[in-house]
């Protein structure tokens, strides 16, 4: 009989969300794992599983990740953000509500990976036009909504913020 293989583990505190987590895992555990199956948090998806459509974005200490590519012990001692929060920032509530809105979600597979990438791009280019909401959004996939609904959803967000009216209309007419 093959015996068992011993993998080994390492205790890890992260922040979660504003909650500390303390939990012994796997060192070969992948952070949307952790997240998932450690943590009961089901937010982060995973779909390809090689970094390459973003339904596993999750923000480590303020940058965005791809879940699937970091090792949970590379958290350690970090603060990481989910879709997830029991109190969302204002922007992210903006951009939850956008998505509702302009019907920026259908199976919502890909919905909090394309939420935390448009968080990103909301708080670090507020002066984003449609074109560069696009390249922005381009790293995550979805097979259902066709993106416009989604750059729209964005698009309304960052031009609320700038004290604007957003109208669909007008902005597929100068696209």
């Amino acid at each position: 009989m093959p015996t068992p293989i011993d993998h080994p583990t390492r205790r890890l505190r992260v922040d979660i969300n504003g909650q500390t987590f303390v939990r012994d895992v796997e060192c070969r555990k992948h952070l949307s794992d952790f997240l998932r199956e450690d943590c009961g948090l089901k937010g982060s998806h995973l779909g390809c599983e090689h970094g390459v459509c973003g339904a596993c974005t999750v923000r480590v200490d303020g940058q965005i990740v791809r879940g699937c590519l970091v090792l949970a012990a590379q958290a350690d001692g970090h603060r990481i953000e989910t879709v997830e929060t029991d109190t969302p920032s204002p922007r992210l509530r903006a951009l939850q509500d956008a998505f509702i809105e302009y019907n920026a979600l259908q199976c919502g597979y890909c919905t909090p990976g394309m939420l935390m990438a448009a968080l990103d791009l909301v708080e670090r280019r507020p002066d984003a036009d449609r074109e560069a909401v696009r390249a922005w959004m381009s790293g995550n996939y979805c097979r259902c909504t066709g993106y416009h609904a989604i750059v729209d959803a964005v698009c309304a967000v960052l031009d609320r913020q700038r004290g604007g009216s957003f109208d669909v209309a007008t902005q597929e007419a100068d696209a």
